[in-house]
């Protein structure tokens, strides 16, 4: 039998960040929230489903103005983009790059759509949209704070909405998925396959 070994790895430095080192997919949302009588969006794909209940949690900072206004408000919504609004996502991120008067309008000219109650956006034409009131927030990973939300109204568009008499397949490469490749590149999912799951495979 061939021994394990090291042979094509290298070692990095766990007493600085290794995310910078390799390759990861993930998602990306955009996260709206309310700051006093206007609208914050901010890009974020450190997300995820918190089990399979309708929790979700997402990784912010307090150095940006969505962990206050959260922690204020109590609610936030979550817009899944598509890949042809990935300019979008990243005109979102201007308002925490640069403190300036220019920011907050760059917010006020990307569609986006109230929610019902209206007391908060989405980003228009997104394939998900989910409204959440605060859950809880657990501090203390360094300069970081994971964000978890109960989803309390979830909407898909229909073109993205899963049909057991649909061809998966076809669906995904007719509506493609974003995918972020961290760090720093983005992808289009276009293709994908079945997993294999063993037999009498259960969650």
């Amino acid at each position: 039998m061939k021994k394990n070994n090291f042979d094509n790895f290298i070692s990095l430095n766990v007493k600085d960040t290794i995310w910078d080192h390799f390759y990861t997919v993930a998602p990306l949302v955009v996260i709206g929230s309310k700051e006093n009588d206007v609208y914050d969006l901010s890009p974020k794909h450190m997300v995820t489903p918190i089990g399979f209940s309708n929790y979700l949690g997402f990784v912010c900072t307090p150095r940006h103005v969505t962990y206050h206004n959260i922690k204020k408000e109590g609610k936030f919504t979550v817009s899944f983009v598509k890949p042809n609004q990935i300019l979008l996502a990243s005109l979102a991120a201007i308002p925490r790059c640069e403190d300036n008067h220019f920011s907050k309008e760059i917010v006020k000219k990307i569609p986006t759509i109230p929610t019902p109650d209206r007391e908060n956006i989405f980003i228009a034409d997104s394939y998900v949209l989910f409204e959440c009131s605060l859950y809880k927030i657990i501090d203390g990973f360094d300069d970081y704070s994971i964000i978890t939300g109960l989803i309390d109204a979830a909407f898909v568009h229909k073109d993205y909405k899963i049909f057991s008499e649909v061809d998966q397949q076809k669906q995904i490469y007719e509506n493609p998925l974003l995918a972020y490749i961290a760090q720093g590149r983005f992808a289009s999912i276009k293709e994908t396959f079945g997993f294999p799951f063993p037999k009498d495979f259960k969650r």
